[in-house]
């Protein structure tokens, strides 16, 4: 097969041909026709996650069709359309039993612990838990855009946050999570102030729901500028970017008894930054993570985006072809470009 590949933390990626995987027991090989390039597979690339190992092909944003199926699969079998979470669960830990498939304690990655989807084929392990059957009204390339950060963004804003009607959302960063969790709090209609640094990535932030933009090239106190829109703070506060600085604004732009929900990765020398403590504790905020979705959850987010209510394909920047990988991943820590691009072309 096909595939982007590295042997080394840093080095350029290479298109390569590389043996075609073959399926565990209980799991699946899915032919990709559709991955997301996302800047999670930047830090990867980076050698920021200690669940990489050399040489590594990248990508955890997949759909496609079941190509072949190991013995103990019960639930699948050859062209059916599918996509998986990112973060996938063994099915068989107590957090597993518990729902919680997003922090299972054995969890596979596509793309992290095991190959991912820059690839014409990928192997998925513990399938029947995990893989999600695609409405067949979805294209397979909004399907990638589900990815990881429209669904931890689904998740992020209405099971960990929490959003209700009328509350004043703030998320700070508009790449692919931003765009997506400012999509799905107005959809729970709430009111979202979106804030980044470019002017076109606010201008699609509006487009997709923002009722207020902040600039943060121009207001040297984004946490100042939101608790002035929203007359006391907002009700809920998302970094979606992933940085000290946006998560301590996140924090500080809450009003009283407030919730924030750290999505963005913080990793690296950035992992453990300082927390404005005295704030949670003061204000009795809530701070809480978000990893992932699980696969049962998908139902719910489906059946918005069938309805009309969650319009994800509009999130859809740039198609690109295999080949063009390489050189996109390598530039990712540069945010250029508007909306998520994806990988249709193999």
């Amino acid at each position: 097969m096909k595939a982007v590949f590295y042997e080394q933390f840093g080095e350029m990626p290479r298109l390569a041909t590389l043996p075609d995987p073959t399926p565990a027991p209980g799991g699946v090989v899915v032919k990709v026709e559709a991955t997301g390039l996302c800047r999670s597979d930047w830090h990867g690339w980076q050698g920021h996650d200690p669940d990489i190992a050399l040489p590594h092909v990248p990508g955890h944003e997949l759909a496609g069709t079941v190509a072949a199926v190991g013995n103990l699969v019960t639930r699948w079998k050859p062209g059916d359309r599918v996509t998986v979470p990112f973060v996938s669960g063994c099915g068989h830990c107590a957090e597993c039993a518990s729902g919680n498939h997003q922090v299972c304690e054995s969890q596979f990655q596509p793309g992290f612990t095991a190959w991912g989807s820059f690839a014409e084929y990928v192997a998925i392990d513990y399938a029947d838990t995990n893989l999600v059957r695609l409405p067949e009204s979805m294209e397979f390339k909004t399907a990638a855009g589900l990815g990881c950060r429209f669904v931890t963004s689904f998740r992020a804003v209405v099971d960990q946050a929490r959003v209700q009607p009328g509350e004043w959302v703030a998320v700070h960063g508009c790449g692919g999570v931003g765009l997506s969790a400012i999509m799905i709090a107005n959809a729970m209609g709430a009111n979202v102030i979106a804030v980044d640094l470019a002017e076109d990535k606010l201008k699609l932030a509006r487009a997709l729901g923002a009722v207020a933009v902040v600039n943060g090239t121009e207001t040297s106190d984004v946490a100042g500028a939101i608790r002035d829109i929203t007359k006391g703070g907002a009700h809920v506060s998302l970094d979606a970017l992933g940085h000290p600085a946006t998560m301590a604004n996140s924090i500080l732009c809450l009003r009283r008894r407030g919730r924030h929900v750290q999505v963005g990765l913080l990793l690296a020398d950035q992992a453990r930054p300082p927390v404005p403590m005295d704030r949670v504790i003061g204000w009795e905020l809530e701070v809480k993570g978000s990893h992932g979705m699980q696969a049962h959850r998908y139902g719910a987010m489906f059946d918005m985006i069938e309805t009309g209510k969650l319009q994800p394909e509009k999130l859809i920047g740039s198609e690109l072809s295999l080949s063009d990988a390489p050189a996109t991943l390598a530039d990712m820590n540069s945010f250029k470009g508007t909306g998520i691009s994806v990988i249709t072309r193999f």
